[in-house]
């Protein structure tokens, strides 16, 4: 893929996951990915789905944002729900690799996404 400009992704991490991953300086990711063998990314078009279906109650969350370019050959566009390419990361995320983080707060609508998103 040839981009422009950056290419944001995007990971939600609740806020237990964001610290402990700021501690050590890297993460293997969440439980979901550990079990999956890579970590799950989502582009700006898919990360609101993502949040409403996988952390929909969940209220004290961290959005990390990511330059998919930066992240290398270990960064797979893989099919996911209904064959939408998801960006896969196969292998540690570090600190290094991370462009911004901003909470999450979950809004009487639904997540609360910082402006200029989309």
């Amino acid at each position: 893929m040839v981009h422009d400009a950056a290419m944001l992704i995007f990971k939600i991490f609740r806020r237990p996951e964001w610290d402990a991953f700021r501690s050590a300086g890297e993460t293997e990711g969440a439980p979901i990915d550990l079990a999956d063998g890579y970590i799950h990314f989502s582009t700006a078009a898919q990360v609101a789905e993502t949040a409403a279906r996988h952390f929909a109650a969940e209220s004290d969350l961290v959005l990390v944002a990511l330059d998919a370019d930066r992240l290398g050959p270990a960064l797979r566009w893989e099919p996911s729900r209904g064959g939408a390419l998801f960006p896969h990361l196969y292998r540690s995320l570090t600190l290094q690799d991370v462009v911004w983080d901003k909470s999450l707060p979950l809004g009487a609508t639904g997540h609360i996404f910082p402006e200029g998103l989309w």
